[in-house]
């Protein structure tokens, strides 16, 4: 599917996207779980999946175990609804041979974090992003997470990446709503912007956001996907309240560094060992009492 800037203007998804985690058995990634996990957020009516991004341990799966992992999604999944690709890197020469892979995959669009560690200006960013996006047919989502990368994602840097045909819209973590609010008004029909905080999906969507790219719907993907439905279906109202509603169980999966405290509820609902790959490691004692009475609270455990 390849994204043009025009009158007739697809998105990739409205609504629900989960950042699926990576279940692990003795080391390695463990399909059993990865397949009944993909079932049933498609069961509960989630609007799309993404593989192979922060929450799914990406940075700790090798090139071949990414490329294999969204092949089986992309598979199972048999395009009952869209998958994205994480492909981001520190490297722009990586990400765009990775996302070549994920395209030949099969994925619906790529998701791309921005370059960390070796910290680029704004015009390296906008060079990385371009570069990528001329390499490669798929739309692309870019991922602005300031807080785990060090850079952000300017409005600035925005209304020139969104001007590219393969760039269709953005992931927004920043955490920053003024920051959200300018962006939207730089940009065109055509470039969407989604909610990369759980905690921050309607006010997202209040701007002119069009869904969120979420964690937690791991647990709740139904209630991610009507919550957004209704914002979506002009419902606001009963949208706040759900996100308000929610909030209790964001804050406790966000207690330690994500996906730590997810991987750990998950376990305790029977859906994934509680494996993870180093230097990510369990929960600490309180966070995981904390886990498990919050379930209980929200009817999971």
């Amino acid at each position: 599917m390849t994204m043009t800037k025009g009158s007739d203007i697809l998105s990739l998804f409205k609504g629900a996207a989960t950042a699926l985690i990576t279940p692990f058995k003795d080391g390695k990634i463990d399909y059993v779980a990865m397949g009944k996990l993909v079932e049933w957020q498609i069961g509960q009516g989630i609007n799309a999946l993404v593989v192979c991004g922060t929450t799914g341990e990406a940075s700790t799966l090798s090139t071949v175990e990414k490329v294999q992992l969204a092949r089986f999604v992309i598979d199972l999944t048999d395009g009952r609804i869209p998958v994205l690709a994480g492909t981001g890197s520190n490297s722009t020469k990586v990400t765009t041979e990775l996302s070549k892979e994920m395209e030949d995959a099969g994925a619906d669009g790529l998701l791309i974090v921005t370059p960390y560690y070796n910290k680029c200006s704004e015009y390296g960013l906008i060079a990385h992003y371009e570069n990528i996006a001329d390499s490669v047919r798929l739309p692309i989502i870019m991922y602005s997470v300031p807080s785990r990368t060090g850079v952000n994602i300017s409005p600035s840097a925005v209304a020139v990446l969104s001007q590219h045909p393969n760039i269709a819209g953005i992931k927004e973590a920043s955490g920053d709503i003024s920051q959200i609010c300018q962006m939207a008004s730089y940009i065109d029909d055509g470039f969407d912007i989604y909610s990369g905080n759980d905690d921050q999906t309607i006010p997202t969507m209040s701007l002119g956001g069009i869904g969120c790219i979420s964690t937690v719907s791991n647990v709740i993907p139904a209630r991610f996907a009507a919550m957004t439905k209704k914002w979506l279906e002009g419902d606001t109202e009963n949208a706040a309240r759900e996100q308000v509603a929610i909030k209790p169980l964001i804050d406790c999966l966000f207690k330690e560094v994500n996906p730590i405290p997810l991987k750990a509820a998950m376990n305790i609902m029977g859906m994934c060992n509680l494996e993870y790959r180093l230097p990510l490691c369990p929960p600490s004692n309180k966070t995981h009492y904390l886990v498990y009475d919050t379930l209980q609270e929200f009817g999971l455990a």
